[in-house]
């Protein structure tokens, strides 16, 4: 059983407020475009984030939002740096989250099978 961290747990919504600012007004590359973070997972001793994302173009587009985002990855750690009181700033390791992509296809599997079964009376 995984332990909870309060304090990892902090930094990381940090993060996760921190992130979102700056991808929308510094990130400048075409291949991050609208990016949704889901959510971050920091570790215990608060050296590794893992950002989890979505994007607007879907799974089609994830490699090259995957590359982009890596690609700003020391530049966000470094103005992470100047806007959290951090000795150190974890870094930053990005993962598409296709959780809601799944969740809609549940969804229209459920609504498909709702519809089929009001076909046949009972």
């Amino acid at each position: 059983m995984k332990r909870h961290n309060p304090r990892a747990q902090r930094v990381a919504e940090q993060i996760q407020r921190e992130l979102m600012d700056l991808l929308r007004f510094e990130v400048k590359d075409p291949r991050v475009g609208m990016v949704t973070i889901t959510a971050v997972d920091v570790s215990a001793d608060l050296s590794h984030a893992t950002v989890l994302f979505t994007h607007m173009g879907g799974g089609a587009h994830a490699e090259d939002v995957l590359t982009g985002l890596s690609h700003a990855a020391g530049h966000l750690r470094t103005a992470l740096s100047h806007r959290l009181r951090l000795y150190s700033v974890p870094q930053l390791h990005f993962k598409y989250d296709d959780s809601i992509e799944s969740g809609m296809r549940l969804s229209n599997l459920i609504d498909e099978a709702v519809a089929a079964d009001k076909k046949f009376p009972s």
